[in-house]
Formats: C-alpha cells, structure tokens, sequence
C-alpha cells in the first residue's frame, strides 16, 4: 500500500452513499469529489469538469461509462478521467475501495494543498 495515500471513510455502505442517483458530491476535508456507481463499480473523480468548471453530479454516465458534464457534454471516462470526446482536458481521479469498515477514498498527502 502507498503510504502517500491517506484513504478517507466516505460512507459505511452503498445504500448510505447512494439513493436513486448514480452520482453523488462528497466533501472531503473542504474538497469537493464526485462519487460515480456505474455497472456496480465505484469511481471518484473531481467534482468540477476541467473545461469550464461544470458539477459534474448534475451531469450524468452514458452507457460507455463516461461521466458527461452537464455544461458542453465533454465526456470523461470514469476509471482514468481520459478526456473521450476528443478536447484533450484531463480529470483527476482517485482511488476508491470498499473494505468491510466502509468506503474509502485515497488522497495523496501532498495533494491536500494543491486539490
């Protein structure tokens, strides 16, 4: 395990995180990210889109699993935030895991200064 990562308790189960959306805005520590569930699978990325600051939690996951912004329908794809409609933004992602104590996101330490 990275002891970079500092893996933050979001939620103690899906049912807790999720009702009948697919995604979800989380605070962590004063950030913002965004919490995906698609096809089973979580996914954490960055609230904003990276193009024009878009929430990303009023946007939707198409069926390839991208994360569209709502503003300008750039797609991001949820596992690496790859930019798949074709402008060239990145978004950042994070790891996520569910353990048995909950789900957890991992944030590098460093990173709590420059989110």
């Amino acid at each position: 395990m990275d002891s970079n990562i500092e893996w933050i308790n979001i939620a103690s189960s899906l049912t807790e995180l999720f009702s009948a959306k697919e995604l979800v805005e989380i605070d962590i520590k004063g950030k913002k990210i965004c919490i995906a569930l698609h096809q089973n699978q979580l996914y954490a990325c960055a609230a904003k889109c990276p193009h024009a600051s878009g929430h990303l939690v009023d946007g939707f996951i198409d069926a390839a699993g991208n994360i569209v912004c709502p503003l300008h329908r750039y797609k991001f794809k949820l596992s690496n935030g790859f930019n798949t409609s074709g402008e060239g933004y990145y978004l950042k992602t994070y790891p996520i895991k569910i353990m048995e104590e909950g789900i957890f996101v991992g944030i590098k330490k460093s990173s709590w200064f420059n989110f």
